[in-house]
């Protein structure tokens, strides 16, 4: 196959980039779109915050018919470089064909690219940010992701092997069955650990008091994830960015946020009613009728996704998890919620993965990030 790969530059080339993947998994009953809007604005440097320290470029790669049949991005996070001392540069937005000759068309472009940025590692599947999409599906292929994984093909990892990628870092996700008395199993250990710190819980009653919140929330989320793979400081432009990602969509009910007796955020935990099925139904449209199914995702559903928990470092290992499910037990159990999908986990945060021992649970699905020496050709 003759395959040729091109710079995305056009507004054109724009939508066909973040369009391709969806019309690669059309068929796949486990794929779930991301929002085509979305995809945009996160490429976008007059959109995406990240671009404060972060470069990218974005590349198609098409065969003889002009048919695409492969895309990839470039990224370097200058934030992160400096902070770890390597020269990063990552590679993300990849999708391909099972094709030895496009997928080594895709890597020479973006390997030639960082190393004509002077990067001396190439890192990925990676995102500008950590909470981006980021890894490789290599377990779980037989397991719908949640509307904030990624899916792929189980061809993706041998391809990368052959290129030469080898392990970083693998994330794991559990799904954890919900017992029937939930709300029992939190309320002491969580009285105990508000009356010996004296912690309270924030009013969070309406996504308004919970924007008010948001700021100090991601001061707490700086401090949790600095040490985490992939993670640089969230700018204000970019908690602006999640805030309007994440706050329209929330269920209050299921958000907790902890304040100390000074009335400063300590810690916090976030998850939404499952949008897997229902961004599977939109087909990466909101409009003009998808956000109907997101807004019956919300209220009728028996899955929760948590995405975020961060506990500031006075307090960890010190209970506060209790708390946190405590104030979201009620709701799951009036919501008939059935089941937790933690997401995507680092496999050695034993922390976190210890609070899914008390249930029945099961890993159901991996992702790995990769790394080579761009000395190795």
């Amino acid at each position: 196959m003759k395959v040729t790969v091109k710079e995305v530059v056009t507004k054109k080339e724009r939508k066909a980039f973040v369009r391709y993947p969806n019309e690669l998994y059309r068929d796949n009953p486990y794929y779930v779109p991301t929002l085509e809007r979305g995809d945009l604005d996160a490429i976008d440097p007059k959109k995406n915050h990240a671009f404060e320290f972060c470069e990218g470029k974005y590349w198609l790669a098409r065969d003889e018919k002009g048919a695409i049949v492969g895309r990839i991005a470039g990224i370097i996070n200058h934030r992160y470089n400096e902070k770890t001392g390597v020269d990063y540069a990552r590679f993300g937005f990849m999708d391909f064909i099972d094709d030895d000759t496009v997928v080594d068309a895709l890597f020479d472009t973006v390997e030639e690219w960082a190393r004509g940025k002077g990067m001396k590692v190439m890192n990925g599947p990676l995102g500008f940010l950590e909470f981006d999409a980021s890894g490789v599906l290599v377990a779980g292929f037989d397991e719908l992701p949640t509307a904030y994984g990624k899916y792929n093909y189980p061809y993706y990892e041998p391809q990368l092997l052959r290129r030469g990628y080898t392990k970083d870092t693998d994330w794991v996700e559990y799904s954890v069955t919900m017992p029937e008395d939930i709300t029992e199993w939190f309320g002491r250990p969580a009285r105990l650990v508000e009356a010996r710190y004296g912690l309270h819980q924030a009013d969070i009653g309406t996504k308004k008091k919970m924007v008010s919140y948001f700021p100090e929330c991601a001061r707490v989320l700086n401090e949790t994830y600095r040490n985490i793979h992939g993670f640089s400081e969230l700018s204000k432009g970019q908690v602006d960015d999640l805030m309007k990602q994440f706050v329209p969509n929330l269920n209050t009910d299921f958000v907790s946020v902890i304040l100390d007796r000074n009335d400063s955020v300590v810690a916090f935990g976030i998850s939404m009613p499952s949008l897997s099925k229902a961004m599977q139904r939109c087909h990466g449209k909101l409009f003009p009728f998808g956000f109907l199914h997101i807004l019956h995702a919300i209220r009728h559903n028996d899955t929760l996704d948590l995405l975020l928990i961060g506990i500031v470092d006075e307090y960890k290992g010190k209970g506060v998890n209790a708390m946190i499910f405590d104030k979201i037990a009620p709701a799951v159990r009036r919501y008939g919620i059935k089941y937790l999908e933690t997401t995507r986990e680092l496999e050695d945060n034993n922390g976190v993965q210890n609070m899914w021992n008390r249930f029945e649970n099961r890993l159901h699905k991996r992702a790995r990030c990769y790394t080579k020496n761009l000395s190795d050709r």
